[in-house]
């Protein structure tokens, strides 16, 4: 096994024991400390969830009910915090921490590239994710109704794939330990298609406005 690798399924085993003895609970909770930017891996956490799962000690579907609840909650207390405070949450030392200034500099990048979006974007960047739901908050560049919109639709791609993949490789470690590494993969063929569909769905419509306007101007010039 790589050395790279046992210290992530060391973690993995430390979040299974703990989640075994506590349930729903304690995943809600970690999920929630981690949209904190608490440097425990979401996806880890998320993975453990589903394996506690595929032993028999909780039920997969809720438990992916409870991981968007989790992280949904985290992403949204460090909006608020932003939205709350503004500029000042600065003063508080592990915000300070979080959003140091070279950080601010790389967000304030991408939202001018990305606009809104980054709050879909933001669930799959997870070194810049807090730095960003705390950004949107303090500069209002979004709503939160807007921001929880995005980010939930981000979380509905992200959640399941992680729960289930824990699911069904409690059994098989070594298939599990294969397959954590190949995660975002799935995640960013799912992102992929779904992509396609949207410009897909645009494409379609932008084809048929252009059509109905070349028929009202074949009409229009039909006209004595």
């Amino acid at each position: 096994m790589p050395a790279s690798v046992s210290p992530l399924m060391d973690l993995l085993d430390t979040l299974v024991r703990f989640f075994t003895e506590n349930g729903y609970l304690a995943v809600f909770v970690v999920l929630m400390i981690c949209g904190f930017g608490v440097p425990i891996p979401e996806d880890i956490t998320l993975v453990a969830g589903g394996v506690i799962a595929g032993l028999g000690y909780v039920n997969v579907h809720v438990m992916c009910a409870v991981g968007l609840v989790g992280v949904l909650t985290g992403d949204s207390l460090m909006f608020i915090v932003g939205r709350v405070f503004g500029t000042r949450a600065l003063r508080l030392r592990w915000v300070a921490y979080l959003l140091t200034p070279r950080r601010y500099a790389r967000v304030q990048a991408k939202f001018s590239r990305h606009g809104t979006r980054l709050m879909f974007v933001a669930r799959f960047l997870p070194g810049l994710r807090s730095p960003i739901y705390l950004t949107a908050g303090m500069t209002r560049r979004v709503s939160f109704l807007r921001f929880l919109v995005l980010d939930g639709l981000a979380a509905l791609i992200s959640v399941p794939v992680w729960v289930y993949l824990g699911y069904y490789g409690a059994q098989n470690h070594e298939w599990l330990l294969k397959w954590l590494g190949r995660g975002k993969v799935v995640v960013f063929i799912l992102l992929g298609a779904i992509a396609a569909v949207v410009v897909a769905y645009y494409w379609r419509r932008i084809a048929r406005r252009r059509r109905l306007l070349a028929m009202r101007e074949r009409r229009r010039l039909r006209m004595p």
